[in-house]
């Protein structure tokens, strides 16, 4: 018997600063392309370098998220600060985005994922 392993593409992405109106159709646009490159199985957005976080700054995160699941790709965010989880809480999008603690926490899922989806040959 044979173990198959098919690993997905994942992609992570670091924004940096402040994450607002000034840069986040920027963001959006780069991480539109990333998410549309063939491939990828999984974008994990980890905003652990990010300070702050406005209204255009989430609502490009959503139009992400919606792209994602629109091309049925796996979106996630790692890292977030509890001064800007405030923000997912406050507008109950902490429900709505998958929100890993940080990296190895998202690898650990997607290695528990992977060996649910394991096929034996």
């Amino acid at each position: 018997m044979q173990l198959l392993l098919d690993y997905p593409k994942i992609t992570v992405i670091s924004p940096q600063g402040c994450l607002n109106a000034t840069n986040a159709l920027e963001f959006e646009t780069n991480v539109t392309k990333t998410l549309a490159q063939d491939g990828i199985s999984f974008l994990l957005v980890d905003l652990e370098y990010v300070e702050s976080l406005d209204s255009a700054g989430l609502m490009a995160l959503v139009s992400v998220l919606k792209l994602a699941q629109k091309l049925e790709r796996r979106f996630s965010l790692c890292s977030v600060s509890p001064c800007l989880r405030i923000i997912f809480e406050m507008t109950q999008l902490d429900r709505v985005f998958e929100i890993f603690e940080g990296r190895a926490a998202f690898a650990a899922a997607c290695f528990s994922m992977e060996e649910a989806t394991m096929t034996y040959a």
